[in-house]
């Protein structure tokens, strides 16, 4: 959950599922064909303003160079007859990496990556054997919190994974291993989504729980 790849568009027009990834697609518009392009990244809330938390750090900052060049007046020389052509205040093509000072606004990777700790560690404080009331209440969670996630696009893939046909995503919350294990694989489905490695499952519980045998979270 440390990279965001907007290029990523899924065949169907959807977005793939990720809590650190946002991407538009033709039903999500990047930008109006009346205005400047937006730059690559960049993703719109439902009211049409740029979404904040569903965006990088760097489109983020690219757009505010953006905003900065298109405020800025054009210069011209009054004593020759040429003009020299203002130089933009745009964002190099493949920008650096960049990182987001601890006392701004997450963006879209920084949230991302919050939340799958916070999702990983209610797994793993997960009753072994969950009663009804316990499956009852992480249900509701999972079903309003699929709602709620501050990024609307992450949101919508998140609800329409598990919503899948199959019921092959449906939580699994009959106990701990259980619901570890679900939790991991729908993490997975996001590594695969950006092509990065995926984690053993196996090991889950050492990762988030019960901390590596050789000692190292010791």
């Amino acid at each position: 959950m440390t990279e965001v790849r907007p290029e990523q568009v899924l065949p169907n027009g959807s977005q793939p599922f990720s809590f650190n990834q946002a991407s538009a697609s033709s039903s999500r518009k990047e930008s109006d064909d009346s205005k400047a392009p937006l730059p690559k990244g960049v993703v719109l809330d439902k009211d049409g303003k740029p979404c904040r938390t569903c965006t990088s750090v760097a489109a983020w900052k690219n757009l505010t160079r953006q905003a900065k060049s298109d405020s800025s007046p054009s210069t011209s020389t009054s004593t020759s007859t040429s003009t020299t052509p203002t130089v933009p205040l745009a964002a190099p093509t493949n920008p650096s990496p960049s990182t987001i000072p601890p006392e701004c606004p997450p963006d879209v990777e920084q949230l991302g990556r919050s939340t799958w700790t916070l999702l990983h560690s209610m797994a793993a404080t997960y009753p072994e054997t969950a009663n009804t009331e316990h499956q009852d209440n992480m249900s509701g969670f999972l079903k309003f919190f699929s709602k709620l996630y501050p990024c609307w696009v992450c949101a919508d893939d998140f609800q329409t994974w598990m919503a899948h046909p199959s019921g092959r995503n449906q939580p699994k919350l009959g106990g701990r291993k259980d619901f570890g294990w679900w939790l991991c694989e729908a993490h997975n489905e996001v590594n695969r989504k950006l092509g990065k490695k995926e984690f053993d499952c196996r090991f889950w519980e050492e990762r988030w729980r019960t901390g590596w045998k050789d000692g190292r979270c010791d």
